[in-house]
């Protein structure tokens, strides 16, 4: 899969780079990422049978893998290499790990990580996503991100002062102040929220979070029902996608190493809860934006600046979920819908561009919008499918 237009690596210094927009933009990926899936991960460790301990350890596990990996691989390649949890693995665990002895889940987790690796560093990985058309990841991107614009002004039938005021500032900083319309909106939404009364942070307490090791045992149920269904989602649900976006975006992402390395710091970090780390996709998205930055060649640093934040979530895990409760949800889904509109733009753009691809990408954008889930896959991926098949059929019938 090739793009139109290749974005290559700055030259320049970190800190020459670095730009308030981008330091926001990172907080607003951790904060999207993290309240939107968080829950699911707790309910997937004590579905696991893990203590209160052990939960924390997962939580410490996965904000340090997802930070290393982004900080490292985005300044290694200068692209904004964002990474996260597996959610739809979580999802499954939830299911899939009740009944199941912890140590055996770990072992699973660990198999899955081994999976990842050979599929990221043997290129087998690169060799199938390389196919995809960009019509058609662009309307996967735009299909993805389609919900997040919605719920933005969806927002406004339940907290209607708080997400008008938002958008209403949001367009004024577009237009007199790009690059900081984001900035200025999340910070004015924070005012409102504690001025009313809804960001209440009495329940807040400094608490690290301790990890806990747990050593891995293995059995043919663990293998068969975790570790396998757990790479097949991680993998179509997540690093596709991820993939995907990144390209959508005008990234060439060094896909084999990418995801390589993101399988190895899984395998590492396993035994302490990490059960699978894989690329970002839509917070992702918020790091790729003109938002983070207006030269995508310096975005890389949201990226930076997003490990960042997820190395304090692992850290302190109860202390920033509690931190993020405190934000009312219509804040967090309208600075989200406002951070990724330029995206959604850019990806209907490229997605219709071409009139011979623009049917199957059109069908991408709507399998994918659509929110299905078969077989435990997420929409995005049968998008893809829907989309790559599509388009194979209608260049048979031109031949």
């Amino acid at each position: 899969m090739s793009t139109p237009e290749t974005i290559a690596p700055p030259r320049a210094s970190l800190l020459r780079d670095l730009s308030l927009p981008a330091v926001v933009a990172g907080f607003v990926t951790v904060l999207v990422g993290f309240t939107s899936s968080a829950a699911i991960v707790f309910q997937a460790a004590q579905a696991a049978g893990a203590d209160a301990a052990q939960t924390a350890s997962w939580m410490w596990a996965l904000g340090l893998g997802m930070g290393l990996t982004c900080i490292l691989l985005s300044l290694r390649y200068r692209m904004p290499v964002v990474t996260a949890w597996s959610t739809p693995g979580a999802a499954m665990l939830t299911a899939s790990a009740a009944g199941l002895p912890l140590d055996q889940a770990i072992g699973a987790f660990v198999i899955s990580a081994v999976l990842i690796c050979v599929a990221g560093f043997s290129g087998l990985f690169e060799r199938v996503i390389g196919r995809i058309p960009v019509s058609i990841a662009s309307g996967m991107l735009a299909g993805v991100l389609l919900r997040f614009g919605i719920d933005a002004f969806a927002a406004l039938e339940t907290q209607f002062g708080l997400a008008l005021s938002m958008i209403a500032a949001y367009l004024v900083m577009r237009r007199w102040w790009p690059r900081y319309a984001v900035v200025v909106t999340l910070l004015l939404g924070a005012l409102l929220a504690l001025a009313q009364g809804q960001l209440d942070l009495a329940g807040v307490r400094v608490q690290l979070a301790q990890p806990v090791w747990i050593m891995p045992a293995f059995s043919v149920n663990a293998v068969v029902s975790v570790a396998i269904p757990l790479f097949i989602v991680t993998m179509a649900s997540q690093n596709v996608p991820g993939i995907a976006v990144a390209r959508g975006s005008g990234y060439t992402l060094p896909v084999s190493p990418v995801v390589g390395w993101t399988g190895l710091a899984n395998l590492v970090l396993a035994p302490f809860g990490a059960f699978a780390l894989n690329l970002a996709a839509i917070t992702a998205a918020i790091c790729m934006g003109r938002e983070a930055h207006e030269d995508p060649a310096r975005r890389y640093v949201a990226a930076v600046a997003a490990g960042v934040f997820y190395l304090i979530v692992g850290i302190f895990g109860a202390t920033v979920a509690a931190v993020f409760d405190a934000f009312p949800k219509a804040l967090i889904v309208v600075i989200a819908g406002l951070a990724l509109l330029g995206t959604i733009g850019n990806g209907l753009a490229a997605a219709l561009a071409d009139e011979h691809e623009r049917e199957p990408a059109l069908l991408t954008f709507l399998v994918t919008a659509s929110g299905i889930s078969l077989f435990g896959i997420k929409s995005a991926f049968w998008g893809l499918v829907a989309g790559v098949i599509a388009l194979l059929l209608r260049k048979k019938r031109v031949a």
